[in-house]
């Protein structure tokens, strides 16, 4: 047998059933990788990797351990590409591009598109910026550094300036021929031929299918696409991905303020910017930061979500702060005491969920000032109802476990007022919060949890001293 079927047979599946066929890497994997590294077997190591996509890749970069990812780097010479680096998670990929030599740096980026080579740049180092920038074609160049000048979670920045442009007269002919007679000048992907006027303004675009499929005496102005929209340099990521998503785009012109083309957003660049605005969105409502990854060290992670603690500490001393209002009472019936977490519980639980779905329709734009009164109702309307359910669970449980009646009737009551204000406050603090031009998923957490805390404790305390005292 041949090194080389060697080789093969090393790669090869031991077991059909241990293939995974929900697209995540197999676990063999990760053990052969490691033994190639630990063997210090180059060659295993390419054939292990090589058939690998990229993104595959940057998933095992990220899940291996920081010394075992080094040594893997450092056998793996001339393997890690640009189309690897912009798979990696930001704080990952600015630790390995620390450990890269410029030259190789340089050579890992130089094929890229100038929109993946802003996104690995934007966050370096002067001094790799411009090793790599010192790197590139002229005109590359002259490209990414123009983008670099536009707003971060910009347009301006999502955008690849090569772009496939015809004038708005040329026929399909034409256009068939151009490309055919550019092979190195054109985009490695691309879906739209934009038509542009000879001032270099955007009039419509036309899909490469129905270019292909239509004869060549057509004018392309008659097949233009129904879909054509234009986005400024400076608009926002955000709005950018959501106009792509809501539309159905496949790709969008980018103009500068003079309304010329200036670069093209491919769908692939703006699911990516949707995907992390709503990744942002999830971290921030568990108060661990809008860029935490589970790459990122110890310190990087406790500096991320140490802010957060210290704000739910504030809070919690403050709804402390209600309990010891109460002393006597609590004195008084012991069995206070045992009960009131339930309602803080139930109703912190209630508030979250009625957050959780503002928060998310807040950011898909589905809440707005024409249906917010009807939401908040709604989220009133189900609290109420919940609370009604749980109250007559909870009232039937405390009579039964303490055999006072009307310990069950104050439970009962608290439950009710603290659900339809956990629905209230679920709802009502992120649209203020967002009228005030604050992230609702960073702050809503922190108010919704207080208010849920202070109101079921002061309302069933504060019946307890009533009713029961």
């Amino acid at each position: 047998m041949t090194d080389e079927d060697q080789l093969a047979r090393k790669v090869e599946p031991e077991d059909e059933t241990e293939e995974t066929d929900d697209f995540s890497l197999p676990p063999r994997l990760f053990d052969e990788v490691l033994d190639a590294v630990e063997g210090e077997d180059a060659e295993a190591l390419d054939a292990l990797l090589d058939p690998l996509h990229p993104a595959d890749i940057a998933d095992l970069l990220e899940q291996i351990d920081p010394r075992d990812r080094k040594a893997l780097l450092t056998l793996w010479k001339g393997g890690l590409d640009g189309d690897i680096l912009s798979e990696l998670d930001d704080n990952l990929r600015e630790q390995i591009i620390a450990d890269l030599a410029p030259a190789d740096l340089v050579a890992a980026v130089r094929e890229l598109e100038t929109d993946d080579v802003v996104d690995i740049v934007e966050d370096l180092e002067p001094v790799q910026q411009r090793a790599i920038l010192a790197g590139l074609s002229p005109a590359d160049r002259v490209a990414v550094e123009k983008a670099l000048a536009y707003p971060e979670y910009s347009a301006g920045r999502m955008m690849q300036t090569e772009v496939v442009r015809m004038p708005e007269d040329w026929t399909v002919g034409q256009a068939i021929d151009f490309m055919r007679a550019s092979p190195g000048q054109l985009p490695d992907q691309f879906y739209h031929v934009i038509l542009v006027d000879p001032r270099m303004r955007p009039k419509g675009y036309v899909q490469l299918g129905r270019l292909l499929s239509s004869k060549r005496e057509v004018r392309l102005a008659d097949i233009l696409e129904d879909s054509f929209r234009t986005f400024g340099v400076e608009d926002e990521q955000g709005a950018v991905a959501y106009a792509f998503n809501q539309y159905h785009l496949i790709s969008a012109p980018v103009v500068d303020a003079d309304e010329r083309l200036v670069g093209v957003i491919t769908i692939d660049d703006a699911m990516e910017a949707l995907d992390e605005e709503h990744e942002e969105d999830i971290l921030r409502l568990a108060g661990v930061g809008g860029e935490s990854e589970l790459s990122d060290s110890v310190r990087e992670t406790t500096r991320q979500r140490f802010p957060w603690l210290a704000v739910n500490l504030v809070t919690a001393i403050l709804a402390s702060g209600v309990i010891s209002l109460f002393e006597d009472v609590i004195a008084g019936l012991v069995a206070l005491a045992v009960l009131m977490p339930i309602v803080a519980s139930m109703g912190g639980n209630a508030g979250t969920q009625s957050l959780t779905v503002a928060v998310r329709a807040i950011a898909t734009r589905d809440l707005t000032g024409s249906n917010v009164w009807r939401v908040i109702r709604r989220e009133v309307a189900v609290g109420l109802v919940n609370g009604l359910i749980f109250a007559l669970v909870m009232g039937a449980i405390g009579w039964a476990w303490f055999g006072a009646p009307m310990l069950g009737v104050v439970i009962a009551a608290a439950m009710v007022i603290n659900l339809v204000v956990a629905g209230l406050a679920g709802t009502a603090i992120p649209v203020i919060l967002e009228k005030l031009k604050v992230d609702p998923a960073l702050a809503s957490g922190a108010f919704v949890t207080t208010v849920t805390d202070v109101v079921g404790f002061f309302a069933f305390l504060g019946l307890a001293a009533l009713i029961l005292l």
